[in-house]
């Protein structure tokens, strides 16, 4: 039996653990991993993934080399993301089981992820955008349900996709440097402007 006191004391430390369990959830939704660049040529029968490798939690660096570009299906297919780090890697692996489902086809594994990525009750609250490139195509996926195929084969997401997507395109527009060097330069830019990227680049590339 519990006296008066006790159940007090009890009922805070019940109130601490939940504090606590908020607290780090909150840790964990404020850390930003950002900024992807995804390119693709006909022409050089080649596609490029590129990541940036800053983690943020609210103003402060916690990671400078954070992998955000991951090689998929034997090598065949690339995948990058933006977003929760832990969501976007289970998102990865269900991505990959339906690649090895349906022999590599890259827009019917998109399009069976993001069916099961917006009905499944699990999948659904997962944060994420995730860009994949092959042979095929190249591919935005989100849990909204959208799979979208590139018009110029580049994609920019993240807090800086969009700085570095222009500045793919005016580097395009003016020279004819390969999208290798592309990519590098793109995310460069980016990562003088946005606060959530640094120049530290990792890259995956797929020829065919």
């Amino acid at each position: 039996m519990l006296w008066p006191n006790d159940k007090a004391k009890s009922s805070h430390k019940v109130s601490l653990l939940k504090r606590g369990q908020l607290l780090a959830k909150m840790s964990f939704d404020m850390i930003r991993s950002t900024t992807i660049i995804a390119l693709r040529s006909t022409i050089e029968r080649r596609a490029v993934i590129a990541c940036d490798g800053q983690a943020t939690l609210e103003n402060v660096v916690i990671k400078s080399k954070t992998r955000k570009v991951h090689r998929l299906y034997d090598g065949t297919i690339i995948g990058g993301f933006a977003g929760a780090t832990a969501d976007c890697l289970s998102l990865l692996d269900r991505f990959e089981e339906h690649l090895k489902e349906y022999d590599g086809q890259l827009r019917r594994a998109a399009v069976e992820l993001s069916k099961e990525w917006r009905m499944d009750r699990t999948l659904r609250y997962l944060e994420a955008i995730i860009v994949c490139a092959g042979k095929e195509g190249l591919l935005m996926l989100s849990g909204s349900g959208d799979v979208l195929e590139s018009d110029d084969n580049i994609f920019g997401i993240g807090s800086g996709g969009a700085y570095a997507l222009a500045a793919a395109h005016a580097i395009i527009s003016v020279t004819e440097l390969p999208i290798i060097d592309v990519a590098k330069k793109a995310l460069e830019i980016a990562g003088k402007i946005d606060i959530y990227t640094n120049n530290h680049i990792t890259l995956e590339e797929v020829s065919w």
